[in-house]
């Protein structure tokens, strides 16, 4: 099966002025059901989640069409990426035994998953006045 590519621009949570594009390349998204949900913070205490963080960027896309997200306009800070591949679109991780994720997730910098989402610092990454390209890997435990 041929992959589909998709763009995907969003407009920061709060106003920002001229900034870098970044790009992120999803890789091993297991079918097209639902929808992946894309939030890029540079608020440490609102990740990996990304509720109501002020200083982030968000994105959702059919999971047929999620390929390739760009962020747009991102003013310069420390930052990192959680993927959701929400599958059946209700808006949150679904869990087995309240704890094992059953949907697929993603973080910048592929950080690692140990008893729980990664640190902010294992995932963070800099963006300075240039656009950059992350390539975020899709994990499913179920």
């Amino acid at each position: 099966m041929a992959a589909l590519a998709a763009t995907a621009f969003t407009t920061p949570l709060q106003a920002e002025t001229t900034g870098s594009d970044i790009t992120v390349e999803i890789t091993n998204l297991r079918n097209t059901e639902g929808v992946v949900r894309a939030c890029m913070t540079r608020d440490e205490e609102r990740f990996p989640r990304c509720q109501d963080a002020e200083q982030g960027y968000r994105v959702v896309v059919p999971a047929g069409e999620a390929t390739v997200l760009h962020f747009t306009d991102v003013a310069p800070g420390t930052y990192a990426i959680a993927l959701l591949h929400d599958e059946n679109d209700n808006g949150r991780a679904d869990r087995a035994l309240g704890m094992m994720p059953t949907e697929g997730f993603g973080f910048s910098r592929d950080a690692r998953v140990r008893m729980g989402p990664p640190d902010f610092d294992d995932a963070a990454f800099t963006v300075g006045g240039e656009s950059s390209r992350q390539t975020i890997r899709m994990r499913y435990m179920l």
